[in-house]
């Protein structure tokens, strides 16, 4: 029971968390992790129970999932050399260099639990960094680049520690096994990602109801990640197949109801998941100093000059990276949109990135003993670190990241923004306008009608494009529009009316309230249109 209170403790606290941040101006994630650190130091809170190899199942699909559902494959597919670059090329970078310090200062360490270490801290969290990066007004370049990296670094990670842990327990290590586990396991990820999308996308073809759609989505990132990971490819990369073969395939135009319903329950997923990842972070703190016992205060030096190496070689790769991009793009004549331009957006990259729940999941994850019973090697002093790291680039990279971007000068172009999304209600609006021609011509349909739906049509034409009509026709649309504002005004207050009859309806006597709430959702409907 102590347990489950805890647990909903760390919800309540994701949910109150959310507006106070704002105010605060601490990002969330790090206000929950310094919460969950609160928690853990108060001798009545009793520590965290979670199995380690359940960490990741149950926190990194539905996150993966519902940031996944922001993009496209395109869009990755755009950002391959962001992917290579900073997913594969530094995690594999940082990996190494973590791990020679780490022999080099700790000899006593085998190079393969150095290696484990590297493995499992190299990899930046892409919700916190994302979540963080929000929080700042990050421009969306930046963010993307951040989310792309996130979400495929965890791929060449789990894929490194894996290969690494099963060399200390077994004590046998393969570089030719190595890669060619890390191919199939990309390989098995794509294939049972789009297959589980394709499969997904019939099944919700089959359900015609909103909410049994959606509880499906649900279920669909789990089963992803399970399949793949128990058959040896990466979890992490199938859900994230799976959720775009969805969105891009499985999820039509006029599935309105489903984007409805969808979009609100995954923000809901989200903000409860994330929160309750970052609380264990917090909360997990002190089951780590338990098990380093008194000898935690002579690791502090390792665990600082690991942090000194981890963000350092990030900031040492991220600036000859992005120049060698942007020279890249020039020689073969691609746009610059997708990859750091200049220092300034490079140093912003360099201290967004922080690691979070996937680094603190493998840490817990490592094995107590090898093969023969023996103890794994240093165990304690691995787990000390890792989230040494961890707790450092999310507390204080997180709370300062703000300070750098103002420095840097960088904040979201909100005009910029503003512009290109009245170019697309533009685009929206003249394909309506095209689709009601087609429509008049073809059918019989009454000219008050359709001169009423072309005006509103080209209304909203105005509205996005007000510098392609003259003052005239501009005033004339003023006018209009204040007509408009004055009806959904009235209409707003009728449905008003309409809903709280219902809420009374709903309590009377004899009333069924199915029925009721059916009226009731329709006139929300309405009121949301």
């Amino acid at each position: 029971m102590a347990q489950l209170t805890l647990l909903f403790t760390v919800f309540l606290c994701a949910i109150i968390t959310t507006p106070l941040a704002e105010r605060v101006r601490i990002p969330q994630p790090v206000l929950m992790t310094m919460i969950g650190i609160v928690l853990a130091l108060l001798p009545f809170v009793p520590n965290i129970s979670i199995e380690p190899e359940l960490i990741l199942p149950l926190v990194l699909p539905p996150l993966i999932y519902a940031s996944a559902q922001r993009s496209t494959a395109r869009y990755y597919w755009q950002n391959a050399r962001v992917i290579v670059l900073l997913a594969v090329v530094l995690v594999l970078l940082t990996t190494a260099v973590v791990a020679g310090a780490m022999h080099w200062i700790t000899p006593a360490m085998p190079v393969a639990a150095a290696v484990a270490l590297g493995a499992l801290i190299s990899p930046p969290d892409p919700i916190a960094a994302g979540a963080v990066a929000q929080s700042v007004g990050l421009p969306r370049r930046l963010l993307g680049i951040l989310e792309t990296e996130g979400l495929f670094n965890d791929v060449t990670a789990l894929v490194v520690y894996g290969l690494a842990i099963d060399a200390v327990v077994t004590g046998h290590f393969s570089t030719a096994h190595a890669a060619l586990r890390l191919l199939l396991s990309a390989v098995l990820a794509l294939v049972f990602g789009i297959g589980i999308g394709w499969l997904s996308g019939k099944l919700m073809a089959l359900l015609s109801d909103a909410t049994l759609q959606v509880g499906l989505s649900l279920l669909v990132p789990f089963a992803a990640y399970v399949l793949a990971d128990q058959l040896h490819g990466s979890g992490v990369l199938a859900v994230l197949v799976c959720a775009l073969w969805i969105n891009d395939r499985a999820v039509g135009a006029d599935d309105v109801a489903f984007r409805l319903v969808g979009s609100a329950f995954w923000d809901v997923v989200e903000l409860l998941i994330s929160g309750m990842a970052f609380g264990l972070i917090g909360l997990e703190w002190s089951t780590v100093l338990h098990e380093a016992g008194r000898t935690w205060p002579s690791m502090i030096g390792d665990a600082a000059l690991v942090i000194v190496v981890v963000v350092g070689v990030r900031f040492l790769w991220l600036l000859p990276g992005s120049w060698f991009a942007a020279w890249l793009d020039r020689r073969l004549g691609r746009r610059e949109d997708v990859t750091p331009l200049g220092w300034r957006e490079s140093v912003v990259l360099w201290w967004a990135g922080m690691r979070g729940v996937a680094s603190v999941a493998l840490a817990l994850a490592i094995p107590f003993t090898v093969h023969g019973g023996a103890a794994f090697p240093l165990r304690y002093e691995v787990v000390f670190i890792a989230f040494s790291v961890v707790i450092f680039t999310l507390v204080v990279q997180g709370m300062t990241l703000p300070l750098v971007v103002r420095w840097a000068g960088l904040s979201r172009d909100q005009s910029a923004e503003d512009h290109e999304e009245r170019r697309l209600w533009y685009r929206a609006s003249r394909a309506g306008l095209m689709r009601l021609k087609e429509m008049a011509a073809n059918e019989e349909l009454p000219e008050e009608l359709v001169d009423r739906l072309k005006q509103r049509q080209v209304d909203r034409l105005a509205r996005s494009r007000p510098d392609l009509y003259d003052e005239q026709q501009r005033e004339e649309w003023r006018k209009r529009v204040k007509v408009v504002k004055t009806l959904r005004r009235v209409e707003g207050e009728m449905l008003a009316a309409s809903r709280e009859e219902m809420q009374v309806a709903r309590t009377e006597p004899g009333a069924d309230p199915e029925l009721v709430d059916r009226v009731i959702r329709t006139l929300d409907l309405r009121s949301e249109r």
